[in-house]
This record gives structure tokens, C-alpha cells and sequence, in this order.
């Protein structure tokens, strides 16, 4: 699911959604938060910020790009000073670009300052917005999470907590989200847990973060998940957990464990890797093709591959390689160039494919375009056949929890049937996983349950877990997806 290889105009791909981290009394938090921000890049590589807390005032820094572009400077880290930060890792949204959508949010409330950087998308963000601004708040982003600062500042409870529990419980979508105030560190999910969130400790000083591999890169210990509908608020007193939302049956995104989550991260207790493996090896149980070898299309294909290929005793063999340093802003080929098919991102592996029947896997079709340049590309090469396998059901809707996908208009698996893509992409057959192989795959052993699914699956089934009230206002004169800073 990677961009094509010759043009990075070409985005055929899910993007990430966004990664959070917060450390609360640590020396030079903001460092801590720096690594752990870097340890969640594939989560969001558009900008960064973080804000820290000197136990007198807030400090803020937001930059566009990877974190090492900005936040390694000597100057930008002695700017924030401070015993407890929180950072955000970003992805924009078309028409949600600009350092002011760039998290985390900051503003001075009549209770004090009052951070948050969230991780999710808030799908009645816009409805909610246009009550405010009709009481009088000006918004200064596109980025529904400036829509929690707002009702915060105009919540009419005393306490922080109480306010923030206020704001949230008008909000309908997914959040997992981090506050900094000048007393506490907060954390939340949303009652569906649709997102990740995780609690950990450094020698005592605890962490909030979106996954583990956050908690591995200090070397810090993972204490537990956040539940679905909690708030946890850090104190010098301790942690307090409350439970202040109405309890829903859980439904975590079920593509984190397909492609969004790093591979080594433990996400609801389960590690990523393993059920990327299982996935394979059920796509294999469930569609094997004789073959000489498997293939992954590199990065995110490689663990469903090497399931695939233990389950059906085939070879596995790096037969694409791809090349790291290739970033976003690269250079834009002239038509000259571009028609001599030039390979910025991925190169065959000619010796390991030519001759050979090859099964190609991958975590997810988009839009269509990268694969059939990944077939042309392998085929090129010399393979006798090319079979494609999918380690996701086919994607027919978009997400509108904090994932940024093309309109469903858009995507292939949307207005073509599984013939009509193998035809599309010119392989000699293309399977997916079903969803009650991917189901399976996590450990629930009879699948999906139609009448109350374990996990949020929309982008596969259609089947939204909570309410789209902006997307169906007659009146929305504005995407969903502008809605900007939080994938």
C-alpha cells in the first residue's frame, strides 16, 4: 500500500493517522517526548508539535515535516523547558495542511492553560463548530480538535476534568487524546475505543501514548491499555481513573493490526506482528495458489507474506526492494524521464522472480494505480504468472475516524467486483482476505458477528459505529475530510 514508485503526485494509499505522547514529572520532558513522537512517525509524517510546561508557563513548538527535521535541534529543545510535555505526529487531511492545524492546540483558559493533541476525527466536529461560532467563538483552524478546546472554554463546570468530561460527552467520532494542564497530565478514549492508547512508566514518571513501540524506545515499561471511555488524570498525587461516559461495547479499528500500528507495538494485547502473520496464513488457508514463491510488496505486506508462506510451505523471498530515502518532496520526474519507468521506491529483485510462478501480498487495494505498477513491474522482470493476495477485505467505504481515505467514489473496490480489479491490475488472480478470515485472525475464532461486530470494520462493511452528523447535514457545504488535523 506504499505510493507509487515514480510519482509521488500518485497517492494511492491510506495515510496514517496521528500518534500522541505525553511524560509527566520528567527533567527535560520535552526530549522524552521528541523520541517517542519519532518511535510514532509512521503514524503521521506531515508536521509535529509539542508543548511543554515549566512549572510557570507553557512553552509551544509546531513544525512541518518528520520529527528529525525540527525537534533535534539544540535551539528548538531548549526552547521547551519543562517536567511534563505532550507531542503530536501528524497527517494532513486534504485541505487541512498549515502549521495552524499543527497539534498540540494550546490556549489560556480562565482555569488556566490547557493543551490537548488527539488522535482520532470528531464526525459531528463541524455541526458542533457552527453553534459556537453563532455564540460568539472564532476558530482559527480547520482541525476539529480546536473544536474540544472551545467547548472546554465555554463548559460552564468548575474543574478542569469536569469540563473536559463535558466537552467530550457532546462530541460523537473517535479520541484518544492528551491534556496538559499546569497541575496534571490527562488522557482519554472515546467510548468505542476506536483508537489506541496506552499508559506507561519511566521511573516512575508516567506516559501516554498512542503504542508501545513509544514506551520500548526510552526504554520505559508499559503499565496498560487505556480502556475504551476512560479518562486517566496524572497528578503529583498519583493517577486517577474515571469512567465518566456512557459504557459501549468496544470497537477498536480493526485495520490497526492490518497497517497502521508498528509491527512491534502490543495493541489490546495482542501483538502486531503475530496477527499480521495469522493473517497471512488464513489468506493462504483461504486462498492458496500453486506458486514458487512468495513476495511481499515491502513494507507493510512483509509479515502477512511470511504467514502466507509458512502456511502454504512456499518460498519467501524478498522479490521487491525498496528504497528507504525516498521522501515526499522528491524531485518530480519530466515526462522524459517518467516514461522510461524510472523506480524511485521499489525495484524487482530480477534473480528471485524471473521464470517463477509469484504470489504477490499486500495489506490493502486503494485506488488501484500502485499495484498495477507493481505487477507491470514484477511481470517486467520475468515472472512466468503473477497472483495477488490482499491481507485486508476489499476497502468499498471510507473512514471517517481519523483515517484519511480517498472518497469512496474513489476507491477500486467500491464500483469494480474482484473480476473486474484482477483485470484492472492485470494479475493472473487476486483474492482477499475474507472478513470472517480477518476476524479470525484475532483471536476471534467464530468471526465477524454480524449483529454486533467486534471491532470497527466500516471501511470494509459499511457498518459505521457511531453517528455521521456532518457528513449527513443537508447544509454540510464542507468534506468531512477538511475537518484536517487529526489523521
Amino acid at each position: 500500500m506504499d505510493e507509487t514508485p515514480f510519482d509521488a503526485s500518485d497517492d494511492d494509499a491510506f495515510h496514517d493517522e496521528c500518534g500522541v505522547f505525553g511524560i509527566f514529572q520528567r527533567q527535560d520532558a520535552a526530549r522524552f517526548v521528541v523520541l517517542g513522537l519519532h518511535a510514532l512517525q509512521h503514524r503521521g509524517q506531515e508536521a509535529a508539535g509539542i508543548v511543554s510546561h515549566d512549572g510557570a508557563q507553557f512553552h509551544v513548538e509546531r513544525h512541518a515535516g518528520l520529527i528529525g527535521d525540527s525537534f533535534t535541534r539544540q535551539s528548538v529543545l531548549e526552547s521547551l523547558p519543562g517536567h511534563a510535555a505532550i507531542g503530536h505526529t501528524r497527517y494532513a487531511t486534504s485541505g487541512g495542511g498549515g502549521l495552524r492545524n499543527v497539534q498540540p492546540f494550546f490556549a489560556e483558559l480562565s482555569s488556566g492553560g490547557f493543551a490537548v493533541a488527539h488522535n482520532g476525527n470528531i464526525t459531528n466536529a463541524l455541526t458542533v463548530q457552527r453553534e459556537l461560532q453563532r455564540r460568539g467563538s472564532i476558530f482559527s483552524s480547520t482541525s476539529d480538535t480546536e473544536t474540544i478546546l472551545h467547548l472546554v472554554a465555554t463548559s460552564g463546570a468548575r474543574h478542569l476534568a469536569d469540563k473536559l468530561i463535558d466537552a467530550l460527552s457532546r462530541l460523537e467520532g473517535s479520541f484518544s487524546l492528551v491534556g496538559l494542564s499546569p497541575k496534571t497530565m490527562v488522557g482519554v478514549r472515546d467510548p468505542l475505543g476506536i483508537r489506541p492508547l496506552v499508559l506507561g512508566d519511566l521511573e516512575g514518571s508516567p506516559i501516554l501514548a498512542s503504542e508501545t513501540c513509544a514506551l520500548d524506545i526510552i526504554g520505559a515499561d508499559f503499565v496498560r491499555d487505556i480502556e475504551p471511555g476512560e479518562m486517566v488524570i496524572v497528578s503529583e498525587s498519583g493517577i486517577e481513573s474515571l469512567f465518566p461516559f456512557q459504557k459501549r461495547k468496544s470497537r477498536f479499528c480493526i485495520f490497526e493490526y492490518v497497517y497502521f500500528a508498528r509491527p512491534d507495538s502490543h495493541v489490546e494485547g495482542r501483538n502486531v506482528y503475530e496477527i499480521r502473520k495469522r493473517i497471512g496464513a488464513e489468506l493462504a488457508r483461504e486462498s492458496g495458489e500453486p506458486a514458487d514463491v512468495v513476495v511481499p510488496v515491502p513494507d507493510s505486506g512483509v509479515p502477512a507474506a511470511l504467514g502466507y508462506a509458512q502456511e502454504a510451505g512456499i518460498p519467501f523471498e524478498l522479490g521487491i526492494i525498496r528504497n528507504h530515502y525516498v521522501g515526499r518532496t522528491f524531485i518530480q520526474p519530466g515526462d522524459a524521464i517518467r516514461h522510461m519507468g524510472v523506480k524511485l521506491k521499489h525495484n524487482a529483485n530480477r534473480r528471485m522472480i524471473e521464470g517463477k510462478r509469484v504470489v504477490l501480498v499486500d495489506d490493502s487495494i486503494v485506488r488501484g494505480t500502485t499495484s498495477q505498477k507493481i505487477v507491470r513491474m514484477v511481470r517486467d522482470a520475468g515472472a512466468k504468472e503473477v497472483h495477488m493476495r490482499i491481507a485486508s477485505p476489499p476497502t468499498t467505504s471510507s473512514c471517517f475516524y481519523g483515517v484519511d481515505t480517498p472518497e469512496t467514489s474513489k476507491l477500486l473496490a467500491a464500483k469494480m467486483s474482484i473480476e473486474e480489479m484482477r483485470d484492472f491490475i492485470q494479475v493472473d488472480s487476486l483474492a482477499f482476505i475474507s472478513i470472517d478470515g480477518l476476524y479470525r485472525a484475532t483471536d476471534e475464532a467464530s468471526g465477524r458477528n454480524p449483529h454486533a461486530p467486534q471491532y470497527c470494520d466500516a471501511c470494509f462493511t459499511g457498518d459505521y459505529p457511531t453517528s455521521l452528523t456532518d457528513l449527513d447535514a443537508a447544509d454540510n457545504v464542507r468534506p468531512l475530510s477538511v475537518l484536517g488535523g487529526n489523521v
